[in-house]
């Protein structure tokens, strides 16, 4: 009865996260559309920031728990399942096109990233002054985004405006919720991994990392299903950046951050990963099927070797 328990609670955490994050980034993008900040602006922060907002919270309450197989793994199998399982089904659905710049300018930021991640833990802790070097790289990131889309002309995402009041009520009830579910995730998981007899880091990797992946899954698929192509490959490209260069940069400065031996090799994955999604679309600018089913089988590879 009580693992039927966790069970429930560990479902309820990812309701809260990914229900959360929505609540929150409506109420701070209107608030802050209210206060008169450029519109651009907002959609380059708080809504692409919004999509991470579960893998923020989950991380950093692993972090302060102790937990740093679950800090860790949940980023690290985030951007591994971003990469071949949700744009191997998206690709699979439909032809994903690719633009220039994400395969010269994106992808290679997201495999810089992850190599950064993996130099700086590889001594067994993402320390202070590394999460500070990280999170320098973040404001540079921003930074460059900024600079691209007013030099492209791009108006952000269109911001639902509401009144002052239902903005701060949305904002404080969606942080409350992420907070909640964070919470309930990261016990449920230790429970649960813990009774199976696997590792946190195994949870951490799989089934916390695809419960904080859920916004990023059904971004993608659906704007995949629509024909929106762009959207779902710069969603998990952005997002995977925002994973390590905002999450664990965050995390890093708030506590120091264990990383176990263990991950050296789900980092070298990671990578793997990113230069596998740049191997197939640097020629034709876009993913089919048959790049679909390759990455697909490159998630069941490596699941096979972390079971």
């Amino acid at each position: 009865m009580e693992i039927l328990f966790q069970v429930v609670l560990l479902a309820l955490g990812f309701v809260l996260l990914v229900k959360g994050a929505d609540f929150f980034v409506d109420g701070s993008a209107s608030i802050a559309a209210k206060f008169g900040i450029p519109q651009l602006i907002i959609g380059l922060t708080v809504v692409a920031m919004g999509t991470s907002a579960p893998e923020a919270a989950v991380s950093i309450s692993a972090a302060f728990g102790g937990n740093a197989d679950i800090t860790i793994g949940n980023i690290l199998g985030s951007n591994i399942l971003n990469i071949l399982i949700i744009l191997g089904i998206s690709s699979v659905i439909t032809v994903l096109r690719v633009a220039k710049s994400t395969v010269w300018i994106d992808i290679p930021i997201v495999l810089g990233a992850s190599v950064i991640l993996l130099l700086l833990g590889y001594d067994g802790v993402i320390s202070t002054i590394d999460a500070a070097i990280i999170f320098v790289f973040f404001i540079g990131f921003l930074a460059y985004m900024i600079i691209s889309a007013k030099k492209s002309n791009e108006t952000g995402d269109d911001i639902k405006l509401m009144s002052v009041p239902k903005s701060l009520l949305f904002a404080v009830a969606g942080l409350a919720m992420i907070i909640a579910g964070s919470q309930f995730t990261v016990n449920s998981a230790s429970f649960l991994a813990r009774v199976a007899g696997v590792s946190e880091r195994f949870i951490g990797l799989t089934v916390v990392a695809l419960g904080t992946s859920l916004p990023e899954l059904f971004t993608s698929v659906m704007a995949a299903r629509k024909g929106n192509a762009d959207i779902a490959i710069g969603n998990i490209v952005g997002s995977n950046i925002f994973n390590i260069l905002f999450i664990v940069g965050l995390s890093g400065l708030i506590i120091p951050v264990p990383f176990p031996a263990a991950f050296v090799f789900d980092a070298l994955v990671s990578i793997a990963a990113t230069v596998l999604l740049f191997a197939l679309c640097v020629r034709k600018k876009q993913l089919g099927r048959a790049a679909g089913i390759i990455m697909l089988i490159g998630y069941a590879a490596y699941f096979a070797m972390i079971v």
